[in-house]
């Protein structure tokens, strides 16, 4: 692997373009069962907030993302492009060679209380899942949600891990000051598909139980029903199921995303389709003939399917990555005369 391109040591006009010292990288690997078959690559990077580039589609512009790489193993995941800039591969490497930013807590506590940071709305689990298997081992995220809290930082949170609940208390803590927005992605409910198109996620079950239970602590939780899986996963009786399980759980939202095939992912998602599904191949070749994204008719047909369905069991769409206030701070009492902790608001 090569590291140069992304260390002090690399030859660029700009030293502050590194992520991190040429010295920084400790590679580990362990020896138990959930962490079979994969490397670990530990750096202290040198910054944890991320712009989003302003063409892209995502409605927020400040990312945090303490992993990369990730054992989620979802065959379609956008992001294993990503591993291509450390010169890692996008596939099995994607899955089994996991970046760690050990640093991230302190680092981003630092640059929250920089002067230059306005409090912009920071959204997490957009690029790779925070709460992958490696949080349980590195636990990141306490020391993340701890700086936000103490910041009053709007922020919201996308997983397919159960280990959020892990977090319980920071969630609640940050909600009591700040906007906090929580979605689970949930996809589909078809337990075969989800063995082969998601080895490395909790089924699909377990995910809406942390829809159900961060709702039984008044913490409300939207799903993102993605991907809805073009053939495989968006029959009118497979969409009736998954929005009909995702009411149960409580769930306050639920946004449909169908597919779409990046480069990176596309090439994975496509091997897979031709062992697991051989006879979807060239039905995937003309629907997706234009580029990443699906005809805008199939989206709009499944988006109007999905929202007929969640008004049917009573919840009701929302804009995809929008944080939601979970809880409001009780009002001060009428004596009490000191000046509370301004409110962030986004916009």
């Amino acid at each position: 692997m090569r590291w140069e391109n992304l260390t002090l040591e690399s030859d660029h006009s700009r030293a502050d373009s590194a992520l991190f010292g040429a010295d920084a990288v400790v590679t580990r690997t362990f020896d138990t069962p959930e962490f079979a078959g994969i490397t670990f690559h530990e750096i202290r990077a040198r910054s944890i907030l991320n712009r989003v580039p302003g063409a892209s589609r995502m409605p927020f512009e400040w990312t945090v993302n303490p992993y990369r790489g990730c054992s989620h193993a979802c065959v379609y995941c956008f992001a294993r492009k990503t591993h291509s800039y450390l010169d890692l591969d996008t596939g099995l490497g994607f899955d089994s060679q996991i970046v760690v930013k050990v640093n991230a807590p302190e680092l981003l506590r630092r640059q929250l209380g920089s002067r230059r940071w306005q409090g912009d709305h920071i959204a997490m689990g957009t690029n790779v899942d925070c709460y992958q298997r490696a949080e349980g081992r590195y636990r990141l995220m306490p020391g993340i949600l701890a700086a936000l809290r103490d910041h009053a930082n709007p922020y919201s949170i996308l997983t397919k891990g159960t280990l959020i609940l892990r977090d319980l208390e920071l969630l609640k803590q940050s909600a009591e000051v700040t906007d906090v927005g929580v979605s689970v992605s949930v996809g589909f409910t078809d337990p075969e598909l989800w063995r082969t198109v998601e080895p490395g996620t909790p089924a699909p079950e377990r995910r809406l139980d942390v829809v159900r239970t961060l709702t039984e602590h008044g913490l409300g939780c939207g799903v993102l029903m993605a991907p809805v899986i073009p053939f495989l996963s968006d029959s009118p009786a497979q969409l009736r199921a998954t929005v009909r399980a995702i009411a149960a759980s409580g769930a306050t939202s639920v946004t449909p995303l169908v597919l779409h095939l990046r480069p990176g992912a596309r090439e994975w998602f496509m091997a897979w389709l031709g062992r697991e599904h051989p006879y979807l191949v060239r039905r995937y070749e003309r629907l997706y003939a234009d580029g990443a994204y699906a005809p805008k008719w199939y989206q709009r047909r499944v988006t109007r399917q999905v929202h007929d369905l969640a008004q049917e069991y009573g919840i009701g769409p929302r804009r995809a990555g929008m944080p939601r206030r979970i809880r409001e701070p009780e009002p001060a009492p009428a004596e009490h005369t000191a000046s509370e902790p301004t409110q962030l608001s986004l916009i």
